[in-house]
C-alpha cells in the first residue's frame, strides 16, 4: 500500500458505524454490484449511504465473526482462517470506496463523516481483535502450525494473523484492553483530524499578484496555470500560486521576486503551525503520549520499538545505522552546494545569505550553467499521456502484459481513465484507474489504492486498483505536461499499481501491497529505474505539439545532471526520517513540538538552509499515514531495489530471466512467504548497499 497511503487506508479491514438505516433496496453497497467485473457504481452512490452500508456491514461482520468464535468444533484452518478471510465483505465494499474518496475526490460532509465514524471503527476493530475466544482459536491452530498439513501460504496466512491479534492486545488483561481500546479510538479520531487541518491550512492560503512585473522569470505555461487558478478563486485578471508542489517549485524555481518566494515557500513549512484552529502542534502532542503508552502496554520501550518488531529492520539500531551510513556523504555534498550557491549570489551582486526559500531558485542556474537545459526545456517532451503509456510499454515487456482503455467503466470523476488489465492468454487480471490531475478536495502527493484486492481463494477475485497524484491541469493544447521529478512519480505509482495488479495470492490479507511498511516502497521504487534509463526515455519522450523525439544532447543532459543537488535531496530526506525516529524513541514528555523539531535537527547538523522534507505539523506520514517509526522506508527499500536492479543493467534491460523472477518473487507474491526470503529468491544474496550509493552519487 504504499505505498504513500494516508491514515484512513489502515481501518478498511475492520470497521463498523450505527446510524439510520435507509433500506437495502436503495443502497448500492447492500447488494451485488451490477457492473462490468463488479467494479463501485460510482455514478449511484450518493453521500447518504455511506453510513447505512458500515451500520449493515458492521452488523454483518460482527455475525460473522461470532460464528467463527462460538464454533463447537475444533479449530481447523478452514472453518477458523479461511473464515476469517470470508468474513467482513459488505464492510470491505463500502470502506475500501469511502476512504479512498476521502482522499482523492472529499467534501465538508465527508470529512465530517470521517470524524465521526473513526473511533467507531478503531472501537470495531478492537472488538473482533480483542475477542478472547476467536484468539484461542487462533493461537491452537498457531501451536501446531507446522504438524499441519498445510501448504506455505496456509502456513504464512495462520502466522501472519496471529501476529495481528497479539500486536494488537490479544494477550493483555481485561483492564489493560479497555484502556488500549480507549487508545486507539483517540489516536483514529487525532490521526484524521491532523489531515484535515493540512488540507484546509493547505487549501486556505493564495498568494494573489496583481502586478505583471512581480511575474517576472517565470514561464509563459506557470503563468497561465496561475491566471486560471486566480480565475476559479474569483481573482480574475490576477495570478495565484498556492503551498502545494504543483504551484510553488515552479515559482521558488523561476521567480526573481526574492521576498515573495519566501512569502510562498513559509505559508508551505508553517502549516499546521499558525495558533489557528487548524493548528497541529496540541494533536501531536497528544499522539505521541498514546503513542508511548501504547507501546508500553504492549510491552516495548517505544512506539518505535514497537513499530519495528514488526518490519524487515527490526532493531531501532539498524535504522540509525543506515540513515548514518547516507547522511555522513549527504550532508557533506549538501554543504557543498549551498557554498555554490552562495558563491553565486555574491557574483551576482547579493548581499544576502542563502536560504531555505533560495534554494530551488539558485541551484536551477547552478544546473543551467552546468548542463545547459531548463526544466521548462523538458516538459514538452513529457506529456502525460505519452508517460503513462512509455510505464505500460515498460510492464509490458517485463511482465508480459497489456492495458485496454474503456470509456464505459463506472468511475467517480469524469477526467478518471481507467484500463483493463490482460496477460498473455488475453484474460482480465485487473482493472487500472489513473486520477491524476491537481485539484482542491484531493489530497496532497500522490499514492496507490485498491478498490478491491486481489484473491482466489474462493474463486478468481481480480484486484481493482487506482493511481493518484497530483499533476499539473491540462494546457491550452489539452496536455498535462510534467516535469522529470513527475515523471518518476508517476512510474512509482504505477510500480505501487502493479504490485496489487499482477498479484497472484490465495488470500487477500496476503495479496499485493499488504507486506511490511520496509518493503512496500520496493516494487514502486524499482519501477523508476526504467524512467531514467535513455533507452526507455526515448520510446515515450515525444514534443506534444511536433510528435519529434527527445534530442539526444538534452537526454544526455538529463542524464548528466542525473546525481545534481543530490546533496539536497537525501538531507532533507534523512532529516525527516530522523525526526520521526527522534520523536518516537524519545521517554521524554514532548511538550513543545517547534523545540523538540529543532532541537532534534540541530543535533543531527542539518543546516538552515534546508528544512526536513517533512516539518512536524503536515509531516501526514507519520501522523496520518501509517509510517510512524517507518519513514526511513524509502531509503531502506531503496537499498532493495538499487541492487535489484543491478542484473538488469548486467543482462539488459528486459532480460526476460531476470524480469520472470522479478515477476514471480516480488510482484506476485505479496506476503506470501517471508520477505527476505522472497528477495533472496531472486536476487540470490541479500542486498548491499553500495549500489545505492553509487545511484545516488554519494560513493
Amino acid at each position: 500500500m504504499y505505498v504513500k497511503k494516508p491514515f484512513y487506508l489502515f481501518l478498511i479491514i475492520f470497521l463498523g458505524i450505527g446510524c439510520q438505516n435507509n433500506g437495502a433496496e436503495m443502497n448500492p453497497f447492500l447488494i451485488d454490484y451490477d457492473t462490468p467485473y463488479q467494479i463501485p457504481p460510482f455514478e449511484k452512490i450518493e453521500f447518504s449511504h455511506y453510513e447505512p452500508a458500515f451500520e449493515e456491514g458492521m452488523k454483518q461482520h460482527l455475525s460473522e465473526i461470532e460464528v467463527i468464535a462460538s464454533n463447537n468444533e475444533s479449530p481447523t484452518f478452514e472453518n477458523t482462517i479461511a473464515e476469517l478471510e470470508r468474513s467482513g465483505k459488505t464492510l470491505d465494499k463500502v470502506a475500501n470506496v469511502f476512504f479512498n474518496l476521502l482522499g482523492s475526490n472529499t467534501s465538508d460532509e465527508m470529512d465530517a463523516l470521517a470524524m465521526k465514524i473513526s473511533p467507531v471503527l478503531s472501537a470495531h476493530s478492537d472488538s473482533i481483535l480483542l475477542n478472547k475466544d476467536l484468539f484461542s482459536r487462533i493461537k491452537s491452530l498457531h501451536d501446531q502450525k507446522d504438524s499441519l498439513e498445510l501448504s506455505t501460504e496456509q502456513r504464512r496466512l495462520i502466522s501472519e494473523t496471529f501476529k495481528n491479534f497479539t500486536r494488537s492486545g490479544a494477550n493483555l488483561s481485561d483492564s489493560e484492553m479497555k484502556r488500549l481500546v480507549d487508545i486507539n479510538s483517540s489516536l483514529s479520531t487525532l490521526s484524521v483530524k491532523f489531515d484535515q487541518n493540512v488540507l484546509k491550512e493547505t487549501n486556505g492560503f493564495s498568494l494573489v499578484i496583481d502586478s505583471e512585473d512581480e511575474l517576472d522569470g517565470l514561464p509563459e505555461e506557470e503563468i497561465r496555470q496561475a491566471a486560471l487558478l486566480a480565475e476559479s478563486e474569483g481573482h480574475t485578471g490576477k495570478w495565484v500560486f498556492k503551498p502545494t508542489r504543483v504551484s510553488m517549485y515552479p515559482f521558488l524555481t523561476y521567480s526573481t521576486q526574492r521576498e515573495l518566494r519566501e512569502e510562498l515557500y513559509n505559508s508551505y513549512i508553517q502549516r499546521g503551525d499558525n495558533d489557528n484552529e487548524f493548528d497541529n502542534k496540541s494533536l501531536i502532542v497528544e499522539m505521541l503520549e498514546l503513542r508511548k503508552e501504547k507501546a508500553k502496554l504492549m510491552g516495548f520501550e517505544s512506539h518505535a520499538d514497537y513499530v519495528l518488531d514488526d518490519t524487515m529492520a527490526k532493531k531501532t539500531s539498524r535504522v540509525d545505522d543506515l540513515l548514518q551510513q547516507i547522511w555522513k556523504p549527504g550532508i557533506a555534498r549538501a554543504k557543498s552546494e549551498a557554498d555554490e550557491m552562495q558563491n553565486l549570489i555574491k557574483q551576482e551582486g547579493g548581499n544576502f545569505e542563502l536560504a531555505a526559500w533560495d534554494w530551488w531558485h539558485y541551484s536551477e542556474k547552478i544546473r543551467q550553467n552546468k548542463f545547459d537545459f531548463t526544466e521548462e526545456e523538458v516538459k514538452p517532451y513529457f506529456s502525460e499521456d505519452k508517460v503513462l503509456q512509455g510505464a505500460f510499454d515498460v510492464a509490458s515487456k517485463l511482465f508480459e502484459i497489456s492495458f485496454v482503455e474503456r470509456d464505459d467503466l463506472p468511475k467517480y470523476r469524469d477526467n478518471i481513465r481507467s484500463f483493463e488489465v490482460l496477460n498473455t492468454e488475453k484474460e482480465i487480471i485487473g482493472i487500472f484507474y489513473t486520477d491524476y490531475t491537481l485539484r482542491p478536495n484531493k489530497g496532497g502527493g500522490a499514492w496507490m489504492n485498491t478498490f478491491r484486492s486481489q484473491s482466489k481463494f474462493d474463486g478468481r477475485q481480480i484486484p481493482i486498483v487506482v493511481n493518484v497524484c497530483n499533476f499539473p491541469p491540462k494546457n491550452e493544447d489539452g496536455v498535462s505536461l510534467l516535469s522529470f521529478e513527475q515523471v518518476e512519480t508517476l512510474f512509482h505509482e504505477f510500480g505501487h499499481g502493479l504490485h496489487g495488479l499482477l498479484s497472484d495470492a490465495n488470500y487477500p490479507s496476503l495479496s499485493g501491497t499488504s507486506v511490511t511498511r520496509d518493503y512496500v516502497e520496493f516494487p514502486s521504487q524499482m519501477m523508476e529505474n526504467w524512467a531514467r534509463e535513455p533507452e526507455v526515455i526515448k520510446t515515450f519522450a515525444l514534443h506534444y505539439q511536433t510528435e519529434e523525439p527527445i534530442p539526444d544532447n538534452l537526454l544526455d543532459k538529463i542524464s548528466e545532471a542525473g546525481t545534481f543537488n543530490e546533496g539536497f535531496e537525501t538531507s532533507e530526506y534523512v532529516a525527516a526520517a530522523y525526526l520521526d525516529m527522534a520523536y518516537h524513541t524519545s521517554q521524554e514528555e514532548i511538550k513543545d513540538i517547534d523545540k523538540f523539531e529543532d532541537d532534534a535537527l540541530a543535533n543531527l547538523g542539518l543546516i538552515p538552509q534546508i528544512e526536513s522534507r517533512y516539518r512536524s505539523t503536515y509531516f501526514g506520514h507519520i501522523f496520518a499515514g501509517g509510517y510512524s517509526s517507518g519513514y526511513y522506508s524509502y531509503l531502506w527499500t531503496e537499498v532493495l531495489e538499487a541492487d535489484a536492479f543491478e542484473p538488469f543493467r548486467e543482462k539488459g534491460l528486459f532480460d526476460k530471466e531476470t524480469a520472470s523472477k522479478l515477476k514471480e518473487y516480488v510482484y506476485a507474491s505479496g506476503n506470501t512467504e517471508d520477505l527476505m526470503t522472497q528477495y533472496i529468491n531472486y536476487r540470490g544474496s541479500e542486498p548491499k548497499i553500495e549500489p545505492l550509493l553509487k545511484k545516488r552519487g554519494l560513493d
